[in-house]
């Protein structure tokens, strides 16, 4: 590992180009990657607090934004969705569980 020279300045993280998330998606839409899953990620709608975090870390921009009377909803796009489970893991309020993929 090569160590910068004490003259060299690191960025800032303004600096830093903006990366937390693929928007688009690419070889998900031309592939079948649901059936990779052996795990899916179900929300339980009653007890989610709308905090974003399961959309925020999401890899594979699964986790989509649902405008309904009244506000919005998160939903699991399952087209995208190959079952990681980080949305379950990021969930403060554990309303996502990882189910069994059924046939």
């Amino acid at each position: 590992m090569r160590l910068l020279s004490s003259s060299k300045k690191l960025p800032g993280w303004r600096e830093l180009p903006i990366g937390i998330m693929n928007v688009n998606p690419g070889s998900s839409v031309n592939y079948d990657v649901a059936s990779w899953r052996t795990f899916r990620p179900v929300i339980d709608q009653s007890k989610c607090t709308k905090c974003s975090l399961c959309w925020v870390y999401c890899p594979d921009a699964a986790v989509e934004i649902k405008k309904v009377d009244g506000g919005e909803v998160f939903e699991i796009n399952y087209k995208f969705c190959k079952g990681c489970g980080i949305c379950e893991s990021v969930c403060p309020i554990k309303a996502i569980k990882m189910v069994e993929e059924v046939a």
